[in-house]
């Protein structure tokens, strides 16, 4: 399949920003899942592309000079393995073992791993995990918040993809199996809804496979991955941090279209 993604990310400002700085995971890998035809980052100036610690393509916008907006814009053209299930890595996976504010698993969320899974740390146990946690977490745009951590949004039972991936974090990490935060692009055909997506990858037998809770998916088949890490503050598209400006306004449009 091949996804055709259009991303733009817009802030405008009520004053005038003395300056900005803007970590940018907007620009995907080559893989054995996914190929890159073409990608193009289009910024208010030019930045050169760096690797960040996990490996993702990082660009770094630094704007000196007064500003009241700032946009960006990624668009590119993606050849996607529908049938790829599992993806192997040279780099080790014991970092991912790590927990993080946000992936902390308190008592009620170990308990909830061991319930499902028990003694089994296969992909199947994995799945049944990720159902349960559908189940629980009802999704609800909303309900939490960027800092919301796992344990939050599972006592509050509510929550978006974020939360399930953190969850599913948490509890995967919990039972001994490393696990990360995948930041990326969904094709949903017929949906109207924002098409910038997160969902887990834990390792088992030597690869990385897909858990997206969300949507209840085991298999990739529809994901283009842009960035990975510890949570969602290692992966997000777009974080940053700016003096001055006062009230800011975000306006953010990511569409993808699937062809066969």
């Amino acid at each position: 399949m091949r996804l055709t993604i259009n991303h733009e990310t817009a802030y405008s400002y009520e004053d005038t920003v003395r300056a900005s700085i803007q970590y940018l995971r907007l620009t995907p890998h080559d893989s054995q899942r996914q190929q890159i035809l073409s990608w193009q980052l289009d910024l208010p100036r030019s930045v050169r592309a760096q690797l960040d610690p996990f490996g993702n393509i990082l660009h770094v916008l630094t704007l000196d000079e007064p500003h009241d907006s700032v946009v960006i814009h990624a668009r590119g053209l993606v050849e996607i393995d529908e049938q790829r299930e599992a993806e192997p890595e040279s780099r080790s996976a014991l970092p991912f073992l790590r927990f993080t504010r946000l992936t902390e698993a308190d008592q009620l969320l170990r308990s909830f791993a061991s319930k499902h899974c028990r003694k089994r740390r296969d992909r199947t146990a994995l799945i049944d995990l990720m159902q349960a946690l559908h189940q629980h977490i009802v999704f609800s745009p909303g309900a939490t918040q960027l800092d919301t951590s796992a344990a939050q949004a599972f006592a509050g039972k509510a929550g978006v993809c974020q939360d399930h991936t953190h969850t599913f974090l948490a509890c995967a990490r919990s039972l001994g199996v490393p696990a990360r935060f995948v930041s990326g692009y969904l094709f949903n055909e017929g949906s109207e809804a924002l098409s910038s997506h997160a969902w887990a990858e834990a390792w088992l037998d030597d690869a990385w496979y897909s858990f997206d809770v969300t949507n209840q998916l085991a298999r990739p088949e529809r994901h283009l991955k842009l960035a990975v890490g510890l949570d969602y503050l290692d992966a997000c598209p777009v974080r940053g941090m700016r003096h001055g400006g006062g009230f800011e306004q975000l306006h953010a449009k990511a569409r993808v279209n699937g062809q066969q």
